[in-house]
């Protein structure tokens, strides 16, 4: 089944713009909904409502210039009443961006540095910030309301790949790099870094936090997939299985699967928890066997994302294609063409996937399909208990197999 467009942002055109360095290699939406962000390339990352952009594709159908929102940035009036409407930035970030991530604050989550009592920046319940990694390894930190530039980490001597927020409101962000490292920053402390996580024997391309901000992966190049304990900043364990090198990661809403992305041609599901694959998704029939895995550049796939509701998972592949498929289906329940794309993520509600591609952002509608009332009470069961937990109930095995993904 075709996927139904929603609509597309297009990245504004000068008859003098060079193709090279207009790559869309991030799209991300606020935690909250309120937010878009993407990298339109040559530097410029937009920012815009979301709900705003919802409307104009509904008023004026699915095709939509970037500029057809406004491009004339809001006029500053007073603190006040600035952060109750949500307005558009165009933000000139000083170098190519290769990743985006919003950050919320919960007041009651203080620094890890317990030893410094005054802080530059007081971050409090309505603060949202958005990190851009640049091309020259800095990591700089915005104020998503005001567009302003609050902070500029440096540590990073390549490429910031990737970075991602914990999900607990704590602002601790981690970043990726090609310098073979990732770093972990506390903002609450102004930006202090706090830890190197060290591991890696080539380039980082991704990292994402499990729900619960407990468990970090990484993956990268030499079929790298690697998880860390976020409490001691040690290594858990190391996931084996994919063929090429592995470029996007991301857990579940549940925190009971990891859904990873290689050049392999191949999408696995995990249970990160012991280590196991449990679903293969693959974009190249008959899939490659380990020794040419490298070789069907036109099937390497460039970013995968887990829906809303846990029941789906989204992937963009050089064929040209975005597919969602179902985590109990051998193959996609929809797909959708696109060319060139580089990244995806699904809206805060679940309901419509963002790909970016040369600077444009594209948008399709979620798969709508009813979840079983089992499924619900997987997903719901780990609100209260680990994977770990789970397995050790007094109840039949299959139920125990079932509320643990593995039938």
């Amino acid at each position: 089944a075709r996927s139904r467009t929603v609509g597309e942002l297009l990245a504004p055109t000068s008859p003098f713009d060079k193709k090279c360095g207009r790559e869309n290699w991030t799209v991300a939406f606020a935690p909250d909904g309120s937010y878009l962000a993407w990298s339109q390339g040559h530097r410029i990352v937009k920012l815009v409502p979301w709900a705003q952009c919802l409307n104009n594709f509904l008023l004026h159908g699915t095709k939509n210039g970037a500029n057809a929102i406004s491009t004339r940035p809001p006029r500053q009036s007073s603190e006040s009443g600035q952060k109750n409407k949500p307005c558009e930035h165009i933000i000139d970030c000083g170098d190519i961006v290769w990743s985006l991530a919003f950050g919320s604050s919960v007041p009651e989550k203080q620094s890890r540095c317990v030893n410094i009592e005054w802080h530059r920046f007081k971050f409090g319940q309505d603060q949202l910030l958005l990190a851009t990694g640049l091309n020259n390894g800095r990591i700089k930190i915005w104020d998503v309301y005001t567009g302003k530039l609050l902070l500029n980490l440096m540590d990073h001597t390549e490429v910031v790949r990737d970075l991602t927020f914990a999900p607990d409101g704590s602002l601790i962000l981690v970043s990726a790099s090609r310098d073979k490292t990732l770093r972990v920053w506390d903002l609450k402390d102004d930006g202090n870094m706090m830890k190197v996580l060290r591991g890696h024997p080539n380039w980082v391309y991704g990292c994402a936090f499990s729900p619960d901000s407990s468990i970090l992966c990484s993956v990268g190049a030499s079929k790298a997939v690697f998880l860390w304990d976020m409490d001691k900043y040690s290594m858990l364990r190391k996931l084996e299985g994919h063929h090429n090198d592995v470029v996007a990661c991301e857990f579940s809403p549940d925190g009971a699967l990891l859904a990873t992305a290689s050049y392999d041609t191949r999408v696995y599901v995990w249970d990160p928890h012991i280590g196991v694959i449990l679903r293969e998704f693959g974009h190249l029939f008959p899939p490659p066997t380990p020794i040419f895995a490298g070789g069907a550049n036109d099937r390497w796939v460039r970013s995968v994302c887990f829906s809303h509701d846990g029941l789906h998972v989204a992937s963009l592949a050089d064929d040209k294609m975005v597919r969602f498929w179902r985590i109990d289906e051998e193959y996609p329940v929809q797909v959708a063409p696109l060319n060139n794309g580089l990244c995806c993520t699904f809206s805060t509600d679940g309901s419509v996937l963002a790909a970016g591609q040369d600077g444009s952002v594209y948008f399709w509608a979620t798969p709508s399909q009813v979840s079983s009332l089992q499924h619900l009470c997987r997903m719901a069961i780990r609100r209260v208990m680990p994977t770990s937990q789970v397995k050790n109930l007094p109840i039949p095995c299959k139920v125990v197999e079932f509320l643990c993904y593995q039938i």
